[in-house]
């Protein structure tokens, strides 16, 4: 049994330009990006757009620039633009990069609409610490001139991380740290009549760890006996089988349980209606939280892409 993997774009290898900010997860729309705009339209005179969000625009120069970093990125991983392997990861960065970068503006927006703001002088101090990370000013300047960027179209990424951060914490820290948790185990297998005879098997006597080492299809639990341990709602990829064990009592045999997996024999071992929740379960249930607040602002919002 697999614990519920958050689904995050592990390729966006230009975030890397980006890792100096303390408080910041990848490269925010620049100054253009933020400002003010008309509603969109695909004919709106002036600077080409690859995007309107709710009325802000997400520039075609701002879009390439994420691009090229990324190109660069792909070349310092040995990964060259006119290979086979990097016109793939080329092609496919196209959309995740407008997703992502639209992401990031749907985030300034909701902090914006919270009313967070950020002071300059929290500003001030994640630029000071980058420009010491770099070696100085002029280290400084010269990292920011590879990257595209001014100074002060680098102070504005700066603060939008900073309100995407402020947003991110406001969000985990409606996670509960301590909350009802089950203590399970279950037996999977190919066939619901399989499963049906090892639950009759079990009911009348038989050992479940035997049965686990002898019929399990789930290797991580097999020398455990099928045991999941404790866990709150949230955390089992199988959520079918979630909904069982938390439905069940101790001591417990639940009906057969139809997954993705196969099928399953499940049997709740212990209940907890306050348990401390374990720091890595505490982690993804947080990206659990910020994925759905994403995909909220995603659904309630008005989007145009232009470019992808």
């Amino acid at each position: 049994m697999r614990l519920r993997a958050i689904r995050g774009r592990a390729a966006a290898l230009v975030l890397i330009l980006f890792s100096a900010c303390a408080s910041g997860t990848g490269p925010a729309p620049s100054e253009s990006v933020l400002g003010e705009s008309p509603p969109p339209a695909s004919s709106t005179p002036g600077p080409p757009v690859a995007a309107w969000v709710n009325g802000q625009p997400i520039y075609v120069s701002d879009y390439q620039r994420a691009l090229s970093q990324y190109e660069a990125e792909l070349h310092l991983q040995g990964i060259e633009a006119d290979s086979p392997a990097g016109e793939r990861n080329l092609v496919e960065a196209r959309g995740w990069i407008l997703d992502w970068m639209i992401t990031e503006l749907l985030m300034v927006q909701a902090a914006e609409a919270a009313g967070v703001a950020v002071a300059e002088t929290d500003v001030d101090r994640e630029m000071e610490q980058m420009i010491a990370s770099a070696g100085g000013e002029a280290a400084f300047a010269e990292q920011l001139a590879k990257w595209g960027y001014t100074g002060d179209e680098f102070r504005q990424v700066v603060r939008s991380q900073l309100l995407q951060e402020e947003m991110k914490g406001r969000v985990v820290a409606a996670v509960p740290t301590i909350c009802e948790h089950v203590h399970a185990r279950h037996i999977v297998v190919d066939t619901r009549e399989k499963a049906e005879s090892l639950l009759a098997r079990l009911m009348a006597g038989a050992d479940f760890a035997s049965l686990t080492q002898a019929f399990t299809l789930d290797s991580s639990t097999r020398d455990s006996g099928g045991d999941l341990g404790f866990f709150p709602r949230g955390i089992l990829v199988q959520i079918e089988v979630e909904n069982a064990v938390f439905a069940l009592e101790p001591g417990q045999w639940g009906q057969v349980v139809a997954s993705s997996q196969g099928y399953h024999v499940v049997q709740v071992i212990e209940r907890d209606p306050e348990r401390a929740v374990s720091a890595q379960n505490l982690h993804l249930l947080h990206e659990q939280a910020l994925d759905a607040w994403t995909r909220q602002l995603w659904a309630q919002a008005v989007i145009e892409r232009l470019a992808d």
